[in-house]
């Protein structure tokens, strides 16, 4: 048994950057959103997010946080407030490398998809692409955008209106097989990683 005191760190107590280190570390594993936009130019942006996850089934919502770029809005956030809309890409193991390359600054004017010669595929009830590779997608609809009080965030809510499986993953009990889709998550810092072991476990009933 381990005897020795739990360590306690408050966080208006440390660097921010360190804070911020073990927040993240903390939070983990997070579901990756590689999100595809287009602005009202036309131009699209393909970016991944990790402050990413459902929060709603009736109907279905999903949640973005988007940091700024600076003093400025990231491409992503900008476009969605824009358009009112986007595509979420899952990663998987083998999109690892090219989602990574796609969460660098680059210019507005740069399409990522062109940049990595990504194949996209054109989505159904939205005008941003999709991922081809990708093994899932889902077109969302915003439904609220929403700054984070005393923070550089803006909490983005949206529907998923459709949803885009690659053939073979969804088992016939209606789930997505993780060991088929190896979807990536994020740790902390630099530190991604993908499905290990899987188990089940029944909820009890009372």
């Amino acid at each position: 048994m381990n005897n020795k005191e739990p360590l306690s760190l408050s966080p208006s107590e440390m660097e921010p950057a360190s804070a911020y280190k073990l927040f993240q570390s903390l939070v983990a594993p997070r579901p990756i959103a590689w999100v595809s936009s287009i602005d009202t130019r036309g131009r699209v942006n393909l970016a991944p997010f990790s402050f990413f996850n459902a929060i709603a089934t009736k109907p279905l919502i999903v949640m973005l946080a988007i940091g700024r770029k600076g003093a400025l809005p990231k491409d992503t956030l900008r476009n969605i407030e824009e358009t009112g809309e986007f595509v979420i890409n899952i990663v998987s193991e083998e999109l690892a490398e090219a989602m990574n390359i796609t969460s660098g600054d680059w210019p507005s004017e740069i399409n990522e998809f062109e940049i990595l010669q990504l194949p996209s595929q054109p989505s159904v009830d939205v005008k941003p692409p999709r991922v081809a590779d990708a093994p899932a997608a889902m077109e969302a609809k915003v439904t609220q955008i929403i700054p984070v009080q005393g923070t550089s965030s803006t909490l983005v809510l949206a529907e998923v209106i459709r949803f885009h499986l690659r053939e073979g993953i969804l088992r016939p009990n209606g789930l997505v097989d993780p060991l088929l889709s190896k979807p990536v998550a994020r740790l902390g810092d630099n530190e991604y990683a993908t499905i290990g072991k899987v188990f089940t476990m029944n909820r009890p009933k009372f």
